[in-house]
């Protein structure tokens, strides 16, 4: 699991595979390794690219017999994702998306801190980012721009 969880998101390299929930289960059955993984929306096109460095990654710790699948039920969800990978996220400059507690309590609108400033006087420019899992924002207080990575 750790080997495997380790591979980073070919798209937010600082993020790996285990902090955005992706990597879901690693079993050892009949000396075959089996992975799987779950995208984070059904067309995400990084997920050939992430079970191909899955492989890689576990066959150069030695293991020999290795199969990736690609898991779609139950769906991914941001709840998956780590607070690490929150923060990682945050650092890198991308906004979080919100934890399943606060978007109940916002009951559907969206509030978006600023990942540089911190400010929450923030607008949705686009519901389409730089990839399909982001939105791109701006911060009326710093105003910079800056994707927010989708709550779904």
């Amino acid at each position: 699991m750790a080997i495997a969880g380790a591979v980073p998101d070919p798209e937010v390299p600082v993020l790996t595979i285990a902090d955005l929930g992706v990597l879901r289960d690693v079993r050892i059955e009949n000396g075959q390794v089996h992975a799987f993984i779950t995208p984070t929306y059904s067309g995400c096109p990084a997920m050939n690219l992430i079970a191909l460095n899955v492989e890689v990654a576990l066959e150069e710790a030695g293991f020999t017999r290795v199969k990736v699948t690609t898991v779609l039920s139950p769906a991914w969800t941001t709840d998956w994702m780590s607070q690490e990978g929150r923060d990682k996220l945050r650092a890198y400059g991308i906004a979080p998306p919100a934890e399943k507690a606060t978007r109940r309590a916002l009951f559907g609108i969206e509030e978006v801190a600023c990942p540089r400033c911190g400010s929450a006087d923030t607008e949705k420019i686009s519901e389409f980012g730089s990839t399909a899992c982001k939105a791109h924002w701006r911060c009326r207080a710093c105003r910079e721009p800056f994707d927010h990575f989708k709550c779904i």
